[in-house]
């Protein structure tokens, strides 16, 4: 029996509960959680470091984004009200003219860029007005001397073009 006790749990032989404490096995498995966690908190610093010049580029892109449009879209406005001031509007046209028709009518004008005749978006039939856009401003004030001429049997009605505002910029909304 004494053998039994000298050579059991009490000798360090680790019993019941696992081997012993004692031994180099744990230091061991210590300095390789220690390595690991330094490499984790290396690889960490890596990425943070990554994530921080990618919101730097994403901020950047995105000022070029935001100066790109604001350029664009005051571009475009200020497109589109030069291409107002050299335009008329149109109306009483016939139901039955073509753009080539009323280019040949102003022709006498200046030089027309574009014709459009606006038509209903659910029957494609003519609504009975049209817009002349032209090369100059020029042009505008000698297609204004064609008003009340007679086309195709109806007495046509000639205005500058305005530029359309939303009805908030008119002073329209509380």
């Amino acid at each position: 029996d004494d053998d039994d006790v000298a050579g059991g749990a009490d000798a360090g032989g680790g019993g019941e509960h696992g081997p012993a404490l004692r031994g180099s096995s744990f230091d061991d498995d210590d300095d390789d959680v220690d390595e690991d966690v330094a490499d984790f908190r290396e690889r960490l610093k890596e990425i943070e470091a990554e994530e921080a010049k990618l919101r730097e580029m994403q901020e950047e892109v995105s000022k070029e984004i935001s100066a790109a449009a604001a350029s664009t879209s005051a571009a475009g406005a200020a497109d589109k009200e030069d291409a107002d001031a050299r335009s008329v509007h149109v109306s009483q046209v016939d139901y039955s003219a073509r753009p080539e028709e009323l280019k040949a009518h102003f022709q006498s004008c200046g030089a027309i860029l574009r014709v459009t005749i606006l038509c209903d978006k659910y029957t494609g039939k003519p609504k009975g007005y049209a817009y002349i856009e032209f090369a100059d401003k020029a042009s505008v004030a000698n297609a204004l001397v064609l008003n009340e001429t007679v086309f195709k049997g109806r007495q046509l009605r000639v205005s500058a073009k305005r530029t359309n505002q939303p009805y908030w910029m008119r002073g329209g909304a509380r």
